[in-house]
């Protein structure tokens, strides 16, 4: 900056992009301080940590290979279609006192009966 006694505004220096690569590398080498490699390139660390910030993000978004689809909370499923109810009876009741069979069949509308039935019947 010539110090003409005018106080003129510093522009700001364009690094190209095989500069910011060379820095860059030289950041992530063993033991090698962010500081130190700034001084010696003569920039800001922070400027360089925007660097390699920015070269982290662009190296993960590049090795995703396929976008993450969001999964939905629910999934539709086909159901089969209803069955119409039998006429057959839908409760069957076999006793068996000694040597005979007794089979009782009763439609599930009355459940409520069959209850009172074989309630009656136990006793």
């Amino acid at each position: 900056m010539i110090d003409d006694g005018i106080n003129t505004p510093r522009r700001r220096r364009r690094q190209s992009t095989e500069f910011k690569a060379q820095v860059i590398q030289a950041c992530k080498q063993p033991s090698v301080s962010i500081a130190v490699t700034a001084l010696r390139y003569q920039l800001n660390a922070n400027l360089v940590r925007i660097w390699i910030r920015a070269h982290d993000q662009l190296a993960i978004k590049s090795t995703q290979t396929a976008p993450v689809t969001p999964v939905p909370e629910f999934i539709p499923i086909q159901l089969p279609a209803p069955t119409m109810v039998s006429t057959t009876p839908d409760i069957v009741i076999e006793i068996r006192p000694g040597a005979a069979n007794v089979t009782v069949r009763w439609p599930h509308a009355a459940a409520a009966e069959c209850a009172n039935w074989l309630q009656n019947w136990l006793r």
